[in-house]
């Protein structure tokens, strides 16, 4: 973007990790020093994780960055907030809306600052003297990485995007972008950036980094993207089955979030702590997704239930019932899912109550209770939680937390593994059936492209990724998910069937984001609006 002059000099107040994070004094912190010399390109890739991580930081509606694609989907219920009216369709659907607005500088902008900041380190690498050549391509290769991850993201919510291998200066800071980059001109950069992060990168990294594994992980989902299946299985299999990929599925669902998320299903973790990759703030993510139980006389909020939250945005029907197929299946075991809360507070227990009770004041409708019992309480205070992003070591009655979250995981390559297989003639259930007997869940014996969506959606619900998964199956696919399972339709009658059902507000192109008018009004006069929200 045009502003990417201003961002220069925001990057390396810093906090290091090692010698290759140390601070630098501020009087040395100046573009000369950052371009032009090893620790100051490194101290420039540092920046690149706190970028990446501004996202979740940032507090726009209850930092919305967080949790906005998992509202946009078929999984969830979106029941209050400005999250709500998102994932209802009622905002973010027009290029002037506030919706737009908000999210402009959640994603469109932050990820370019991302791509463009990446595309300076990588052209000042590369003609940079005095610095080893491995020590150079390792620069390079983290910078084009997180050029890829941005410009890759980007694509799959925006499509009318542009990318460029031109660092901005004070002689083209003002030439105007004059139309979206081509399907073939995005997907060469990516392949190109991401081979050379591939090549380049190690496989055994510090937590928190990138790795060759992440690449390659990355790799496989932009050749799905493309339709290139071979390639697509051949990146998958080698971070599942190279003999150096230090990567492999934790033992149960119940480690795959725990702690810090240092594990080895773990591909690439935004660190939201003090002290690590430039630092962290913290965020709101588990508190949006968690009920507010504690608000119920006989319970405080502790980790075990997923500590405190507001109820923004629930699992659906529709995902509890796929849940529950399997009856053994773990990931509604409050590992992945807490399904009922508890009392724990001796000294507030309601009468003929003891700790440990499984609290049921209110009731979901269902075809014993046609009516529910206090349904809308029951989906603020009672109804099951995602409890991914909690975390035991960490202040559990507040909304604020540090906690790190996982964008990349090695269940997410088993299933790309599985689909690509399948889409090749090859054997890909063993890859499925991994995770689901990893879950405890009996096997499955045939291998379908539902079977697949319908996994994806038990392993990697609330995890940013299923809106994009059902776009890259096609409109037909992500329009009856939308219309059919979003929300939960007649279970929450004053949503139902009106203004507020995304299943009725949903609409054929919103399959792209709108690009918000301002950000447009940057572009040429000619730069096209993604189609239908002219």
């Amino acid at each position: 973007m045009k502003n990417t002059l201003l961002l220069l000099v925001t990057i390396f107040l810093v906090t290091s990790c090692e010698d290759y994070l140390e601070e630098q004094p501020s009087t040395l912190i100046d573009l000369g020093y950052v371009y032009n010399t090893e620790e100051g390109l490194k101290s420039g890739i540092v920046s690149l994780y706190t970028f990446n991580r501004d996202r979740y930081e940032t507090n726009i509606q209850d930092y919305m960055g967080t949790v906005l694609m998992s509202t946009r989907a078929d999984l969830t219920f979106s029941r209050s907030g400005y999250t709500g009216n998102m994932g209802r369709y009622e905002r973010g659907v027009s290029p002037i809306d506030f919706g737009s607005r908000f999210t402009s500088p959640l994603f469109w902008k932050n990820f370019y600052k991302i791509a463009n900041k990446a595309t300076d380190l990588i052209n000042a690498a590369e003609v940079i003297e005095g610095v080893d050549e491995e020590t150079k391509n390792q620069i390079i290769a983290e910078a084009k990485f997180f050029r890829a991850h941005a410009y890759f993201y980007l694509y799959r919510m925006y499509n009318n995007i542009y990318v460029s291998t031109t660092s901005v200066t004070v002689d083209n800071a003002f030439d105007l972008i004059q139309n979206k980059s081509s399907k073939e001109e995005i997907f060469a950069l990516l392949n190109s950036d991401l081979n050379f992060a591939i090549d380049h990168l190690d496989w055994n990294v510090d937590f928190g980094r990138v790795s060759k594994g992440t690449a390659k992980h990355v790799k496989a989902k932009v050749a799905m993207w493309e339709g290139d299946y071979e390639e697509a299985k051949t990146q998958a299999l080698s971070v599942i089955e190279d003999a150096e990929s230090p990567f492999s599925l934790v033992a149960t669902t119940a480690d795959v979030f725990k702690d810090q998320r240092n594990n080895s299903e773990q591909l690439y973790t935004v660190q939201s702590q003090d002290n690590v990759l430039g630092g962290g703030k913290g965020h709101m993510m588990n508190a949006n997704y968690v009920a507010q139980y504690f608000q119920i006389g006989g319970i405080v909020p502790d980790s075990e239930q997923g500590g405190k939250g507001f109820s923004r945005v629930v699992p659906n029907r529709y995902l509890l019932d796929l849940l529950a197929e399997d009856e053994n299946d773990t990931r509604d075991d409050n590992t992945y899912f807490r399904l009922n809360f508890f009392y724990n507070d001796a000294a507030k227990l309601p009468d003929g109550k003891s700790v440990g009770d499984t609290i049921d004041i209110y009731k979901p409708i269902s075809e014993e209770n046609p009516d529910g019992v206090d349904y809308k309480r029951y989906y603020q205070r009672l109804h099951p939680s995602c409890v991914k992003f909690a975390q035991a070591d960490v202040e559990q009655d507040t909304y604020f937390q540090q906690t790190n979250i996982i964008v990349y995981r090695l269940a997410e390559t088993y299933l790309i593994a599985a689909e690509a297989l399948m889409r090749t003639g090859g054997d890909g259930l063993p890859y499925l059936n991994a995770i689901r007997e990893r879950a405890n869940a009996t096997p499955i014996e045939e291998l379908t492209l539902q079977a697949i969506m319908d996994e994806n959606a038990r392993e990697l619900s609330f995890e940013g990724e299923r809106f994009f998964f059902l776009k890259r199956l096609g409109s037909d696919v992500l329009n009856y998910q939308m219309r059919t399972y979003a929300g939960d339709g007649e279970y929450y009658p004053q949503y139902y069937d009106g203004e507020k059902d995304p299943r009725v507000n949903w609409q054929d192109h919103y399959i792209n984001y709108p690009i918000y008018q301002e950000d447009l009004d940057l572009l040429g006069p000619n730069y096209p609006q993604n189609e239908g929200y002219n």
